[in-house]
């Protein structure tokens, strides 16, 4: 597999780290619009660097990260599908639900397929979680809430919490469901940001599945935990630990779990479904869904009221 990737900032640059580390992959080039960047990355893996992506997609690419700005995801995207390379777009898939959409369209009519990096559903963690409850262990699952609060990362500037970060969890709740999110209820606030930097975001699905999503750029720590409480018992996650604990009437007891980064394990996965010709998951369809709750969480938020999706 010939692999690019596009924007290597905080994230992108592990992207190309690993793309690096992997046997079946042959990094081909990098790209960024900081020059000193593309040279620093470009001098210490040997590879092509390029501050105008539409170079590095020249080089015949089988899969490309795009790890840039979600304002720039459907533009640099749409580049991307008429390179004909098979795209893993870092969360959430846009910046708006039209463009979003049209990406996913561009993608399937193009028989590109597109993959969106809502990286904790390769959380060793969440996945053992998932095995979990689809095997009955809580029985039926009522309510599961999160919390993802820490200090506010200045890079971020085009987006509020609940796109960057509150994102994640909308997705998670949704695949540990294994259900789309029907109405949306939210409390945020901007304090320190020129968007929200603090929500509250009520969830449902179906009409008696709950999600709770907490999250704020106001803790001075860093939490990353979520709560999934079923009729038999109630499980407790660390996302940063990599822990699942199960408790029930009679025991407390701790999930065996193999730690590994997930975005390794995310990467190799996107790889091998391309290999293998399947569709890729989380897909577009799936970060179309993420996002349009996100935004439907924007809008409560600011209308002061619940919104059916």
């Amino acid at each position: 597999m010939r692999a690019g990737v596009i924007g290597i900032g905080a994230m992108g640059q592990h992207h190309v780290r690993i793309y690096n580390e992997m046997e079946q992959v042959e990094l081909v080039g990098i790209s960024d619009v900081s020059q000193k960047r593309v040279n620093e990355l470009a001098g210490l893996y040997g590879v092509k660097g390029y501050t105008d992506h539409r170079q590095l997609l020249e080089h015949d690419l089988d899969v490309v990260s795009i790890v840039v700005p979600t304002t720039l995801h459907m533009s640099i995207g749409m580049d991307a599908i008429d390179a004909g390379a098979h795209i893993l777009m870092e969360k959430p898939i846009a910046d708006t639900l039209e463009n979003a959409q049209r990406l996913s369209n561009a993608a399937k009519e193009a028989k590109v397929k597109l993959m969106v990096g809502h990286i904790e559903r390769f959380n060793p963690a969440v996945m053992r979680l998932k095995e979990i409850i689809d095997s009955g262990t809580l029985g039926k699952i009522v309510s599961i809430s999160t919390r993802r609060v820490g200090p506010y990362n200045p890079r971020i500037r085009d987006v509020g919490v609940i796109l960057d970060i509150g994102v994640h969890d909308i997705d998670v709740i949704s695949y540990l469901y294994g259900m789309k999110v029907n109405e949306v209820y939210a409390i945020a606030g901007a304090d320190i940001h020129s968007m929200e930097d603090h929500a509250a975001i009520m969830l449902r699905f179906d009409h008696e599945f709950s999600g709770l999503v907490e999250t704020n750029w106001l803790t001075p720590h860093k939490v990353r935990k979520l709560t999934a409480i079923g009729v038999k018992g109630v499980a407790y996650l660390d996302y940063i630990d990599q822990t699942v604990e199960l408790h029930d009437g009679g025991w407390i007891r701790k999930a065996k779990i193999n730690k590994e980064e997930p975005l390794q394990k995310e990467l190799e996965y996107f790889v091998g479904t391309v290999t293998r010709g399947e569709d890729p998951q989380p897909s577009g369809e799936d970060g179309i869904h993420a996002l349009r709750a996100a935004m439907v969480a924007i809008e409560s938020y600011q209308k002061g009221k619940a919104l059916k999706i």
